[in-house]
């Protein structure tokens, strides 16, 4: 799949989600148009877990709010006591 932002992932999916309800395509296309809609499912589910982590990292330290940079090997909240 080429590189797409969440919004347009989102807005073809609900394109296809339309197409797949009218019931006009036939069976070989409607199993296409299913499984794209499938890979842009998986890519918007992964692109909200990786929005969900970053908001997760925000930690307060000091009274702050601060940003944490999330890597997949960050425990749950990164260890940042020094």
């Amino acid at each position: 799949m080429a590189k797409k932002s969440f919004e347009a992932a989102l807005s073809r999916l609900e394109q296809i989600t339309q197409e797949l309800e009218d019931g006009e395509l036939s069976l070989d296309k409607s199993l296409k148009k299913f499984d794209e809609g499938i890979q842009l499912a998986r890519f918007c589910s992964e692109q909200l877990n990786e929005a969900r982590a970053k908001v997760e990292l925000l930690l307060e330290k000091d009274g702050k709010i601060e940003a944490v940079p999330f890597t997949e090997g960050n425990s749950e909240h990164n260890d940042l006591s020094e």
